[in-house]
C-alpha cells in the first residue's frame, strides 16, 4: 500500500503532459467494472456492455457515480462503509489521488527523496466535505494522520460517521467544525499545533447560477448535447457551500494566503487545487508579498482535463531541514 518510489519534477511534467494519472495512482487505465462490481454488488445494475464488448456506467446518473465511488473506496483503499448525504458533490476519485500523490512528492523533496509514510506526519483538510475523501485517500495510502474541517455540519456529520465506521480511519482521522466561517486556518490550529501539510479544495465559483452553469456544460459534454435541462437539474450535485464563494476562488484563495502568514512556523506546506488557471499569478504575486519563501505549482490531467495545485512554505532552507529532521526521522 505505502509505495515510495520516486518521481522526478521532469518526469511529473511529461506525465501531466501526456494526460496520464501519476504513477502511484491506482486508478489508473479503464475501470474494470467487474472486479469492482464483486466489491459492491450494488454497483452492478449500473453497469451496461458497449457494442465492442467493454462495460461502462452512465456517468451523468447520480446514484451509478456514488456505487462507483463505494466499490473503488472499498475495493483499493479498504473502507466499505461510505454514504454521502442526497444533494452533496461526490468527487471524482482517481483526480483527488492524483493531489495526493503530487503533494506526497513535494514532502519528498524535503526529506532526501523519500516520502515520509507513518501516522506522525500531520495533515490539516480544509472544507473536507460530506465525502471526507482526502483524508481517505492520504491515511490510506502514506498512513497519514488527518485533521478534517468543515463549516457544514451536516458534511462534519457525515465525514465523522464515514471516519468512526471504518476500522482503518479511526485511528487516523479527527473530523472537527470550523465555527468561525469567514476563518480558514483560526480558530482550528492551536499555539501548540504543527502541521506538516494543509490541503484544500476551495469553492470556485461565485454564485449558484455560475454553479449551475459549469455543472450543465460538465454533463452535456458527457453526454454530448443530448441531455434536457430537467436531467441535469436532478444530476446536479453539491451544496452551496460546497461549491460557492463570494468573489469565487481567487477571493477565497487570497484570504487563505493572507491567513496562512499568521501560522508560517506552524505549518510547513499550505496548499490548494486552483481550478483556473488565470489565478495562479495574482496568487503567487500575493504569496511573495506576504513572504512565503518556496511556491511550487504543479500542473496534473486527466485525460484531456487539466488541474494544477500551488503549494506554499514560509520556512527557509535550514527551518525546512530542521522539521524534516525532527519530524520525519
Amino acid at each position: 500500500m505505502r509505495k515510495k518510489n520516486k518521481v522526478t519534477h521532469q518526469r511529473r511534467q511529461e506525465i501531466a503532459k501526456k494526460g496520464l494519472l501519476h504513477p502511484r495512482n491506482l486508478h489508473q487505465g479503464r475501470y474494470d467494472l467487474i472486479a469492482l462490481s464483486k466489491t459492491c454488488p450494488e454497483l452492478k445494475k449500473y453497469c451496461k456492455a458497449k457494442p465492442n464488448g467493454d462495460m461502462s456506467i452512465d456517468f451523468s446518473h447520480a446514484n451509478a457515480v456514488l456505487c462507483l465511488n463505494k466499490a473503488l473506496l472499498a475495493h483499493f483503499y479498504h473502507v466499505t462503509h461510505w454514504c454521502i448525504p442526497a444533494g452533496y458533490l461526490c468527487p471524482p476519485i482517481p483526480g483527488r489521488a492524483d493531489y495526493i500523490h503530487y503533494i506526497a512528492d513535494l514532502l519528498a523533496t524535503s526529506n532526501q527523496g523519500k516520502i515520509p509514510t507513518d501516522k506522525n506526519l500531520k495533515v490539516l483538510d480544509i472544507g473536507t466535505g460530506a465525502n471526507c475523501i482526502y483524508p481517505i485517500i492520504g491515511s490510506q495510502s502514506y498512513g497519514w494522520q488527518f485533521i478534517a474541517t468543515d463549516i457544514d455540519p451536516r458534511s462534519i456529520k457525515s465525514a465523522k460517521l464515514i471516519a468512526e465506521s471504518n476500522g482503518c480511519l479511526s485511528q487516523l482521522i479527527k473530523v472537527i467544525p470550523q465555527s468561525e466561517k469567514q476563518k480558514i486556518f483560526t480558530g482550528i490550529i492551536n499555539d501548540e499545533d504543527r502541521f506538516d501539510l494543509s490541503l484544500c479544495n476551495p469553492p470556485f465559483n461565485a454564485s449558484l447560477a455560475e454553479a449551475q452553469f459549469n455543472t450543465q456544460r460538465k454533463l452535456q459534454n458527457l453526454n454530448k448535447g443530448k441531455l434536457k435541462k430537467s436531467q441535469i437539474k436532478r444530476n446536479f450535485a453539491g451544496q452551496e457551500t460546497e461549491l460557492c464563494y463570494p468573489g469565487g476562488e481567487i477571493n477565497f484563495l487570497t484570504i487563505m494566503a493572507n491567513e496562512s502568514k499568521i501560522f508560517s512556523e506552524q505549518v510547513y506546506w499550505f496548499s490548494s487545487l486552483v481550478s483556473k488557471n488565470e489565478n495562479i499569478r495574482p496568487l503567487k504575486k500575493r504569496l511573495i508579498k506576504l513572504g512565503a519563501r518556496q511556491i511550487e505549482v504543479i500542473e496534473m490531467s486527466q485525460g484531456q482535463k487539466i488541474s494544477r495545485l500551488i503549494a506554499w512554505s514560509f520556512l527557509s532552507i535550514e527551518q525546512q531541514q530542521k522539521w524534516a529532521q525532527e519530524r520525519w526521522n
